[in-house]
């Protein structure tokens, strides 16, 4: 059986804490220890993330929900698992309902997503213009790929902006592992057919953010 307890303290933050979560995490920030290169981290990363993502008694049948009031719409939620006080790594569960897509977003950090539940499909876009533009963007879908449970990638500069739909006839849940509180920070929504870039922050469906000033 897989506890679920809020443990804060010495730096970081487990909405989910077990036995199994806790050795992932710690192998991480191992990882992140011996080296600042976001691919060199990433490569290393792979092996125990496969792993993980190929347990199914660890994560809470909880964070895999839909969330109403999710900050993404559709019913898309996402869900704090851990976090590091400093900001520099979070995991979370994004769940995107059947049928439902995320806005086309950004990042700001390099990150592995894998899939754990269900199936999507996911376009990456690439920026046509030279990226200065807070109010604008010239997008062009880069790679379209198909997720099955297992598969995972990349997030780094070249990917960072991508878009994932829900294909399967159930909920999809995917593992975000980034080098950010992806969730609390300001990031970019794309609406690519109108050239349009918004302020955008995602939240987390069971955990506050620190207020901080608008993007806007």
């Amino acid at each position: 059986m897989c506890e679920i307890q809020m443990v804060s303290g010495e730096g970081e933050q487990w909405v989910v804490d077990n036995p199994r979560f806790r050795a992932f995490i710690n192998e991480v920030n191992d990882i992140r220890h011996y080296s600042d290169d976001p691919r060199a981290i990433i490569a290393a990363i792979q092996p125990p993330f496969a792993d993980l993502m190929a347990e199914d008694d660890w994560l809470p049948e909880q964070f895999q929900q839909p969330a109403p009031d999710g900050g993404m719409g559709s019913g898309i939620g996402t869900w704090l698992l851990y976090r590091s006080l400093s900001g520099d790594l979070a995991l979370s569960a994004l769940v995107v309902p059947p049928g439902a897509s995320t806005p086309v977003h950004d990042h700001l950090a390099w990150g592995i997503v894998g899939l754990y539940r269900g199936a999507q499909d996911e376009d990456v876009f690439e920026r046509r213009d030279d990226g200065t533009s807070e109010e604008t963007a010239d997008l062009a879908v880069k790679i379209r790929r198909h997720l099955t449970q297992g598969d995972f990638y990349e997030l780094l500069p070249e990917t960072d902006i991508h878009q994932v739909t829900t294909t399967s006839d159930i909920t999809s849940v995917s593992l975000h592992l980034l080098g950010i509180d992806n969730g609390c920070i300001w990031r970019h929504r794309f609406v690519p057919e109108e050239g349009k870039v918004l302020p955008f922050k995602s939240g987390y469906v069971n955990q506050p953010c620190q207020e901080t000033a608008s993007a806007d």
